[in-house]
């Protein structure tokens, strides 16, 4: 496979990029390789199972998990159907930014349903369904379906318009399925060193989240007299802490919402607008989107002091993981966010160490709703009870933490910035595998 100086031009919706067009390759429009978001006949009885896949289900560059199943009479509607076979392809931002999407296969009874929020490529004769799904991930079709993306905010989504109009460089069926066997292969190394540096975070992680219970639980005497704290959950802590304190007392509570997206008035201006996805650091100086001044004098938003405690409350993360983070600037919320400002009688930076330290007591109090999406119960979080050391002690232990954590953090940062390297260069492999910019023999 060689490069010529010919080239083709690949994209959609008025984007486009450059690219040489190999010995023996053509361009053609996906719209004539593809059935997309086509109704497809259901060869199945009512109480046949099939495949039930939430968003959350869909992995980031590949993969299903399969364990939700079905009956197909108590689907309902509202739901995309897709069969073994295809490729299945994230609409919502940042879900499609990320890579979520999917080459369909092993599904139960070959049929699955899921979110609405994806699109679905059905291959034709002329292309390879797993050639056609990493070109799905390619670095170049998701930058060039971002930049067509339409909406505001939140609810940004590819069009079809866009997959219809994507221009692929296409090789000869037999060298797709070579391209597709080749990057199986090279992935599930590239993944596999992904997969091991993850478990050293995990247990980075697990280790910072020990230091960090046992000073916000015990303090950092261990020779300091104990006493039974009469909560359950945190058993002895030192005497002369307070306890029996519920949170309701200790901090003010504020929420935010989402302005009306088809108000561009609305949106792209100098306030960050914090949403669950925002939520991957400690401290927080900006979002990923923003709202605008208008936004904020014409919809229930509030303004979010700086130094507040912000928590999600909504969302599929809440299944395992319980964000929390300090707002360094002013910020804006959404509604799955809720800000905590707390009292004189706590440090916010001690209760965002507190809450991490008890992730699990929070996890306890989520429930999830009728389409799966978890909630925290608020109304009983509320009445949590927790032990409050004295302001300057919270101070002293917020202090001493961060000095033991360093030399963790540090790791995890070196171990975060080779998965860094190794999604990026798994990422550039598939793009210039399925461009024909490299030859794979």
């Amino acid at each position: 496979m060689t490069s010529t100086s010919s080239s083709a031009q690949l994209g959609g919706m008025g984007l486009y990029h450059t690219l040489p067009c190999p010995d023996g390759w053509t361009t053609r429009r996906l719209r004539f390789l593809t059935r997309i978001n086509k109704a497809q006949p259901i060869p199945l009885a009512p109480e046949d199972e099939v495949s039930f896949v939430p968003m959350a289900a869909v992995g980031e560059n590949g993969g299903l998990q399969l364990d939700q199943v079905k009956a197909l009479d108590e689907v309902g509607d509202g739901y995309t159907y897709f069969a073994d076979g295809d490729v299945v392809t994230a609409k919502i931002t940042p879900c499609f930014e990320n890579g979520k999407g999917a080459f369909a296969e092993g599904l139960n009874n070959g049929i699955a349903f899921g979110t609405t929020e994806l699109h679905i490529i059905r291959p034709g004769e002329e292309i390879d369904g797993r050639f056609l799904f990493y070109l799905s991930i390619s670095e170049l079709f998701r930058k060039l379906g971002e930049g067509a993306m339409y909406g505001a905010g939140g609810q940004k989504r590819v069009p079809e318009l866009f997959i219809k109009d994507f221009q692929a460089l296409l090789p000869p069926l037999g060298e797709q399925q070579k391209i597709a066997t080749f990057l199986d292969r090279k992935t599930a190394e590239i993944d596999t060193l992904i997969d091991k540096k993850r478990r050293l975070l995990d247990r980075l992680a697990e280790k910072r989240t020990a230091l960090i219970t046992r000073a916000v639980t015990k303090g950092l005497n261990p020779d300091t007299p104990m006493k039974d704290s009469g909560i359950e959950w945190l058993g002895e802590i030192p005497a002369h802490w307070e306890t029996g304190l519920p949170i309701k007392y200790l901090v003010k509570m504020s929420g935010g919402m989402t302005p009306s997206t088809s108000n561009p008035l609305y949106w792209d201006g100098d306030i960050p607008w914090v949403s669950p996805k925002d939520m991957k650091r400690p401290e927080l100086i900006d979002a990923q989107d923003h709202v605008t001044e208008l936004a904020l004098s014409e919809t229930g938003l509030s303004l979010v002091e700086t130094g507040s405690v912000l928590i999600v409350v909504r969302g599929m993360i809440l299944a395992h993981s319980f964000p929390v983070a300090i707002n360094r600037v002013p910020v804006v919320l959404n509604q799955d966010m809720k800000a905590l400002k707390v009292g004189p009688r706590l440090s916010p930076e001690y209760f965002a160490l507190l809450l991490r330290a008890i992730a699990d007591v929070m996890l306890s109090l989520v429930e999830s709703s009728a389409h799966g999406t978890k909630a925290l119960r608020t109304d009983r979080w509320k009445e949590l009870l927790i032990a409050l050391p004295p302001v300057d002690e919270q101070d002293t232990i917020v202090e001493l933490v961060e000095k033991m954590v360093a030399d963790l953090d540090s790791l995890e940062d070196a171990t975060s910035n080779t998965i860094d390297k190794l999604e990026e260069y798994r990422s550039a492999l598939i793009t210039n595998a399925v461009t024909g910019q490299i030859k794979v023999s």
